[in-house]
């Protein structure tokens, strides 16, 4: 499936990529490094850690004590700000990527009597059915190929009773030109650029959002906010009522259809 959905357009087809970023790939460990520590310092100073953290904490202001989810935390920074901004709620801080999780570990994070951290694949969580409150994975979906991207969908719904995900947006073909001629004099040279530019190409639009989710499991309701040209796209998913019973039976038939559906 195109990364701009099922129907995408020629021009919008052409707009991706599988190139991977710097913080995919096992083999420039320092340029890894620079990208994380660099991220993480544009979000504290935009602000953005917190936004993402009212976002989450949002869906769970009728929840007294609320067990929240961290998929592909990274550096830690929302859970961090989760933690501040909830005097009573828990997270577990995952990260798939074990250098991530032994930093976290190793940090206040790993200290704080609220957090648990552990390393954890968003497509395969180890964690019983509606087990969270609320799954969080922020800034990570666009990393992932449709038939995994369609994982989270199904894994994040099951454990959690919502999935939060925020990402990079994806506009209409002509703006999404205009956006990357923003960054591509820079992105052969600067390692935050280079990997800017091709988040971008691999961002999910709306449609695709919801053919992933639908692939998943059509049990899935999904509600779409933001995605403006320089906003987040915002994704709220969950089980329908009448089938959070037997998602635990019905997951892997649907996630095999999408391995074939949309490789």
């Amino acid at each position: 499936m195109p990364r701009g959905g099922p129907e995408a357009s020629w021009l919008d087809r052409r707009l991706q990529t599988d190139r991977l970023e710097y913080l995919d790939r096992d083999d420039v460990d320092d340029l890894k490094r620079k990208v994380v520590h660099s991220l993480d310092r544009m979000e504290k100073f935009s602000g953005a850690q917190k936004k993402f953290a009212r976002v989450a904490l949002d869906e769970v202001a009728d929840v007294t004590n609320p067990n929240i989810l961290e998929l592909g935390a990274g550096h830690g920074g929302l859970s961090r700000a989760l933690l501040t901004m909830h005097s009573n709620c828990r997270v577990t801080v995952t990260d798939v990527d074990p250098t991530f999780v032994s930093t976290i570990a190793t940090s206040d994070l790993g200290e704080h009597p609220r957090a648990t951290v552990r390393a954890m694949d968003a497509t395969a969580i180890d964690a019983p059915d509606g087990h969270y409150d609320l799954a969080v994975f922020a800034l990570s979906l666009h990393h992932l190929q449709p038939p995994l991207a369609a994982r989270v969908f199904a894994e994040g719904t099951r454990v959690a009773n919502k999935l939060l995900i925020i990402d990079v947006s994806r506009p209409p073909s002509l703006v999404h030109i205009a956006r990357l001629s923003l960054t591509l004099p820079f992105a052969p040279f600067l390692p935050v650029p280079h990997d800017g530019f091709i988040s971008a190409l691999r961002a999910y639009s709306p449609s695709a959002l919801r053919a992933l989710a639908r692939y998943a499991d059509p049990a899935i309701k999904v509600e779409l906010r933001g995605g403006k040209t320089f906003r987040p796209q915002i994704v709220v998913a969950s089980r329908l009522p009448s089938r959070k019973k037997s998602f635990g039976h019905a997951r892997q038939p649907h996630l095999t259809q999408v391995e074939h559906q949309l490789k």
